[in-house]
């Protein structure tokens, strides 16, 4: 019997697609997307800052959203990451895109917390290098049209931390990056 070698790249493929299937959060178990059901955000940097990134809503087949955000350009540290109730990101402190989503009227909390807004992601690391990422699975919003849809709203970065407590907001500061949904 004759022996067969597996190239490398082909090996670092595959690791690599096994790696991406173990990245995400929540309780439920990972699912595969719905048919193309997703929406994305560009953010723009507000008040003053230099942030920006991207955020990416994914449908999955269970009916729960994969939400990826990517930032740069920020501080070092922990920021509070939300959506917010309004698509609208025209002032340079983007308070035009209003308070957390939240259309089941809940506390604010972290992500984990039961009662909830929709758009508490609670915070995302930012490293030594300005970047960031952050994956979030759930079941408090759609991609799909309906009073949970994320489509036409804002996704917004916080200047600081979000204790996760006060309310309404978490106490995370301004909004210093912008994007709304499309």
């Amino acid at each position: 019997m004759k022996s067969r070698t597996v190239p490398q790249a082909v090996l670092f493929v595959a690791a690599a697609a096994l790696a991406a299937g173990c990245g995400s959060s929540g309780s439920a178990p990972p699912a595969k997307p719905a048919g193309g059901a997703s929406a994305q955000a560009v953010l723009e940097s507000k008040s003053g800052s230099a942030v920006t990134g991207t955020a990416a809503f994914t449908e999955l087949a269970d009916g729960w959203v994969r939400v990826h955000v990517h930032i740069e350009n920020a501080t070092p540290g922990s920021h509070g990451l939300h959506v917010h109730e309004k698509g609208d990101c025209s002032t340079p402190d983007a308070t035009s895109a209003g308070g957390h989503f939240n259309p089941a009227g809940n506390p604010h909390a972290a992500p984990t917390a039961e009662k909830r807004h929709a758009g508490d992601f609670g915070n995302i690391e930012i490293g030594s290098d300005g970047k960031g990422d952050l994956e979030v699975r759930t079941d408090q919003i759609t991609v799909k049209p309906g009073p949970n849809s994320v489509v036409g709203r804002a996704v917004v970065f916080h200047e600081k931390t979000d204790d996760m407590t006060t309310q309404p907001t978490g106490n995370a500061g301004a909004r210093f990056a912008c994007g709304v949904v499309r």
